[in-house]
């Protein structure tokens, strides 16, 4: 079983000339969870990943894999996996030989190369060169280098953009049979309703700072909003049982609307209540919405055009 390895990222400042990418950015990637980092782009996140990964040095702060920062880390690729873009590969060499000549560089059994081309779905493309490649074909290879020296973590970016539907359902599958395992996995995206069925954990970064920390549940209970309804009697009754259990009520005009609770939990309310529903549904904003309201204005920021 691959032993436990946070992802941990530590009061993170990085700048780029004027431009201050990153400000004071921390949260940690758990093991046995997928971490959703998320925010629109040039919002940080690959600057962050860059500088998970040794591939850039921080200004300030610390990003850590189990403690350890990467370029200290004995055999790298045993411990984390990253695939930060899918236009790295040689155009005229086959996928099989760009895995070979990276498990030759970092000490990998060449009989990996086969096995994580069959659990990425392309060994029917191995031999075939990787300039004939789809964007989905290179992200699955991209993963697969990612995978080559079975690590304890996987850091990728944007690991879903250039899939098509089948594609992201078995992007999906994969990355959570990973996590199951008690891997780390960190991902970006820039997409929440991309990733959210994927997800346990979500960080999202707006103009380079950290705007929500927390678990998807936590995300989804802070801004669900169910329409509830009772015999006109009971309507009283309901709101007081709704209150307690720390839910907003609002009297609307065809009913209730409760705010901080979703609509399985307030069903569980009124029936613990002994009081029989007439009306429920869930008319929360929705993720996405909550989303693009935590990052408004992003497109418009100069700060993030150096992430």
């Amino acid at each position: 079983m691959p032993s436990s390895t946070p992802l941990e990222v530590s009061r993170l400042t990085k700048v780029y000339g004027p431009v201050t990418a990153l400000h004071d950015v921390s949260f940690t990637a758990q093991p046995g969870r997928v971490t959703g980092f998320l925010g629109p782009n040039g919002a940080g996140k690959t600057s962050t990943l860059r500088i998970l990964l040794g591939l850039n040095r921080p200004t300030s702060g610390s990003a850590t894999i189990a403690g350890v920062p990467y370029r200290a880390l004995e055999r790298p690729l045993t411990r984390v996996g990253g695939s930060l873009s899918s236009d790295v590969f040689h155009p005229a060499r086959s996928g099989r030989d760009h895995l070979r000549v990276v498990a030759l560089a970092a000490g990998i059994p060449l009989p990996r190369v086969d096995v994580v081309l069959e659990q990425v779905g392309l060994q029917h493309a191995a031999r075939r060169p990787v300039g004939g490649y789809s964007l989905g074909m290179r992200q699955r290879l991209g993963l697969a280098g990612a995978l080559l020296g079975d690590p304890d973590a996987l850091v990728l970016d944007e690991p879903i953009n250039g899939l098509d539907p089948d594609g992201i359902r078995w992007m999906r599958g994969l990355l959570r049979a990973l996590a199951d395992e008690g891997r780390t996995v960190l991902l970006s995206s820039h997409v929440l309703s991309e990733v959210q069925q994927t997800v346990d954990d979500v960080v999202v970064i707006r103009h380079g700072r950290i705007v929500f920390d927390g678990a998807l549940s936590d995300l989804e209970q802070g801004t669900a909003r169910v329409r509830v309804d009772v015999a006109p009697g009971d309507r009283a009754a309901l709101a007081a049982a709704l209150t307690a259990a720390g839910a907003g009520v609002e009297a609307g005009e065809h009913g209730l609307v409760v705010v901080g609770l979703d609509a399985r939990r307030t069903g569980e309310v009124a029936r613990d209540a002994g009081l029989a529903l007439t009306h429920l549904s869930d008319e929360g904003d929705g993720l996405e919405a909550i989303f693009l309201q935590l990052t408004a204005d992003e497109s418009a920021s100069a700060e993030g055009s150096a992430a």
